[in-house]
């Protein structure tokens, strides 16, 4: 098969779909791979080691769209590339469709073949290929979150550790997910007063095994969301629905009341956001104020740290990017549920439910769509 991979067109976006060493994975396969010119030059990997482990180079992502069958990507594809997609081309790529309406009629129109990443799932439960990102993006919402505290970035002016004798940050996570659990490992690490809210309650008690007295774990009601929020400098939004546009848990009153200078971090943004006052945000420009209140929305946080990015996530995605290639992707789809839970759009038709019904497409059922294929 012949895979091809574009340079990522998003602002700020510098992760690249496959990293030489999967590369030369797949080339040991007996799959030709075609790497746009410079696609790997944001984490700081050369053509020519790319071309060293057996790709080859193309000069113009057209060419790269053209000519591959499989197009592994990180983000969604743009409008520019949407438009360069073909009926029966497999795209193998994080989507995130549901609060996406033009890019899943793009998708729906182009007759491709669309695998999400976000949506793959595994024996053991849980979003394989999503985790890795959410890990990296968990991790980076404290981060983000304490920069966005200080005064001169518009926050209260807190640490948020504190230092002996005043008090530290209070910072909420709503999830403990994996997001929520990365998010509160940093944030305890740098000494943050931290709650954790959650409707699960095996989640919660997992929660507190990890980490005990060291945070404070909270079954996630509306009084207790409204309750914590307001007493927070820093929100963390980690909730999650499978494919689903993500649940508005913090109104636009309950932003109104928060404390003048504390700090939302919507990690949720890819879905929606879970803050009714989100709205996606670049690295180029993160951040915005409503009601006194800094919103950090970026779109795709872990594009921050691309290399470590990169890496994580090649580490999830390249078994099922050599058994696409290796099977073909409707066999490979057959054959493997987990992988199935991925395919969401499928010449012509939209093959994941809370898609569907979140954008009023006709569901349509994944077996009998590849079966009629």
């Amino acid at each position: 098969m012949l895979i091809g991979v574009p340079k990522e067109i998003k602002d700020n976006e510098n992760r690249v779909g496959l990293a030489p060493s999967s590369v030369r994975e797949l080339a040991h396969h007996g799959h030709d791979i075609l790497v746009e010119k410079n696609a790997g030059a944001g984490i700081g990997v050369t053509d020519e080691e790319y071309q060293a482990v057996g790709a080859s180079v193309a000069g113009a992502a057209a060419e790269v769209f053209e000519r591959a069958e499989m197009i592994i990507k990180v983000k969604e594809p743009q409008a520019a590339e949407r438009a360069m997609l073909r009926p029966g081309q497999v795209l193998f790529t994080y989507l995130h469709l549901a609060p996406d309406p033009d890019q899943t009629k793009d998708l729906v129109d182009s007759g491709a073949v669309c695998i999400a990443y976000e949506t793959v799932t595994s024996p053991h439960g849980g979003l394989p290929l999503l985790a890795p990102m959410s890990e990296v993006a968990g991790r980076m919402a404290v981060q983000a979150g304490a920069y966005c505290l200080e005064k001169p970035h518009g926050g209260l002016g807190m640490l948020l550790g504190g230092v002996p004798g005043v008090d530290p940050a209070k910072v909420v996570v709503l999830g403990a997910g994996v997001v929520g659990t990365h998010a509160t490992h940093i944030a305890v690490g740098m000494g943050a007063d931290v709650s954790v809210l959650d409707r699960n309650l095996d989640v919660l008690k997992a929660h507190w095994r990890q980490f005990g007295r060291s945070t404070d774990t909270v079954f996630s009601t509306r009084d207790a969301v409204e309750r914590h929020v307001l007493m927070a400098d820093l929100v963390i939004g980690g909730v999650l629905i499978p494919g689903a546009a993500a649940p508005k848990l913090v109104t636009a009153d309950m932003v109104r009341k928060m404390k003048p200078g504390a700090v939302v971090v919507d990690v949720a943004i890819d879905q929606g956001g879970c803050f009714e006052t989100s709205k996606p945000t670049t690295h180029a420009h993160p951040t915005y104020v409503v009601d006194d209140v800094v919103h950090y929305c970026v779109a795709n946080m872990p594009g921050g740290v691309p290399r470590t990015s990169t890496f994580a996530l090649n580490n999830a995605t390249l078994p099922h990017v050599v058994t696409l290639a290796d099977k073909g992707y409707k066999r490979a789809l057959l054959e493997d549920v987990h992988l199935l839970q991925g395919l969401n759009v499928h010449k012509g038709h939209v093959t994941y439910k809370p898609v569907a019904d979140d954008l009023g497409y006709e569901f349509r059922d994944p077996v009998e769509s590849l079966h009629d294929d």
